[in-house]
This record gives structure tokens, C-alpha cells and sequence, in this order.
């Protein structure tokens, strides 16, 4: 029984680290997704505070006559970057909500994975009861074999004690009676 006990615990331990190797290596996989979106973010950012600046340094250029006007040709291009800046403001947002999502996904995966360890240990806990309380009760029953051992041996010994005391009774009577028979003849 205790060896049974042993390997239920050596085979829950090696489960136990096998699932947290899985766990590890899935949240370090995570961790890389999670900051490889970041990474992406904050080079969004750098490249729309990049595109702003080049946006501020047009709006100020003048190249029409004397430098004083702006031409069609310089409104045209401050448009021109005033759109990638917001198409980049577009993506920056996009990557923003697939950050958040990583984030939350990561979270949610998180509980779900504590949830399973809290019911994982409650199962083994419950296992491990179980199997102490069989193993209790066999105990139980070997102390019981054992008093009704003790009592059948007790009883074993008293028969023999009554038939030693029997057989010399009997043995004490032949004699007597082998004297009584050697007397009357």
C-alpha cells in the first residue's frame, strides 16, 4: 500500500512539473508576443512623432515668391504628410487594441491556469485522503486479524495445555489401572 502511495505521488509530481514546464514555456512564448506588439507600438509612435515633426517643418515652409506665400505645391505636401501621420495614428491604434487584447489574453489565461492548478491540488488532495483513509482502515483490519490471531493462538495453547493435562491423566489412570491388574493376578 505504500508503495502505491509513493508512485501516486512521484507520478503527480512529475505531472505537476510537466505542466508547469508547458506553462512556462507557453507563457515565455507569450511574454516575446507581448513585447514584440510593444516593440511595434513604440516604433509607431517614434515614426508619427518623426512624421509630425516633418509635418510642422512643412507647414512653415514657404517657397513661393520670396519665401513669403505658400505655394500649392507646399500645402499639398503638409497634406501629404498630414495623411501619413493619421493613417499612422490608424495603425498605432489597431496595434494598441492587439496589445491590449495580448494583455488581456494573458491575464484571463493566467486564472484559468491558477483556476486549473487550485483544482488540480483539490483533486490530489482528496486522492491523497482517500488513499489515507484505505490505508487506515486496512490498518484496522490487520490490528483486528492480529487480536483474532492472538485470540486463536490463546485458544491453540490452552487446547494443547488440556490435552498434555488429559493425556497424563490418562496416562496416571493406565497406570493405575496396570498396577491394580498386576496386584489380582
Amino acid at each position: 500500500m505504500k508503495k502505491t502511495i509513493y508512485c501516486l505521488i512521484i507520478l503527480i509530481g512529475l505531472f505537476a512539473c510537466r505542466t508547469d514546464l508547458f506553462a512556462q514555456s507557453s507563457a515565455a512564448s507569450d511574454s516575446i508576443n507581448y513585447e514584440q506588439q510593444r516593440q511595434r507600438v513604440n516604433k509607431l509612435l517614434d515614426e508619427r512623432s518623426r512624421r509630425f515633426g516633418e509635418f510642422d517643418l512643412s507647414i512653415q515652409q514657404k517657397t513661393g515668391i520670396f519665401g513669403i506665400f505658400k505655394t500649392k505645391k507646399d500645402m499639398q505636401k503638409s497634406i501629404d504628410i498630414l495623411k501619413q501621420v493619421v493613417i499612422t495614428d490608424n495603425n498605432i491604434f489597431v496595434e494598441t487594441k492587439r496589445l491590449l487584447d495580448l494583455k488581456d489574453y494573458e491575464s484571463d489565461r493566467h486564472a484559468a491556469l491558477a483556476n486549473e492548478y487550485d483544482k488540480q491540488v483539490s483533486a490530489y488532495m482528496k486522492t491523497i485522503t482517500k488513499l489515507q483513509d484505505e490505508n487506515d482502515k486496512l490498518r484496522g483490519q490487520l490490528t483486528t486479524l492480529d487480536e483474532s490471531d492472538e485470540k486463536s493462538n490463546f485458544f491453540v495453547y490452552l487446547l494443547l495445555v488440556v490435552i498434555a493435562v488429559l493425556l497424563v491423566v490418562v496416562l496416571q489412570l493406565f497406570k493405575r489401572q496396570k498396577a491394580k491388574n498386576l496386584t489380582q493376578h
